[in-house]
């Protein structure tokens, strides 16, 4: 799990990244980041839809995998991002780690959030 100063609190955080972020695509994530100057931390949140896997208790193993691909690549951020990962596909569950974090990798440079 990432610290607790990285994670969002509350639904209306959530919103303003839907509504004013940028986007970033792979097949299995989506990525929504905007550039926050006015927080002295970045703000992380992974968000796996019932739509996309019934099952609590696989949603929150979906979870874990991202938190813990991205905790140490925090500290490699440009800047003071609020990043959102928006899971579309059930095939997360049963990749392979290194697949997957080669996945989010891709995604953040793309975004131009890590070197």
């Amino acid at each position: 799990m990432i610290n607790f100063t990285n994670r969002f609190h509350g639904h209306g955080s959530l919103r303003f990244v839907y509504k004013n972020g940028q986007s970033v695509r792979s097949h299995f994530i989506n990525m929504k980041y905007i550039t926050n100057p006015s927080r002295k931390y970045s703000r992380i949140s992974v968000v796996v839809s019932k739509k996309i896997i019934k099952s609590a208790v696989k949603r929150n193993r979906i979870r874990r995998r991202i938190y813990e691909i991205i905790r140490p690549l925090i500290d490699d951020f440009n800047n003071i991002n609020d990043i959102v990962f928006i899971v579309l596909s059930s095939e997360i569950l049963t990749m392979p780690s290194n697949e997957l974090s080669n996945n989010i990798k891709d995604l953040l440079k793309e975004a131009n959030v890590i070197n």
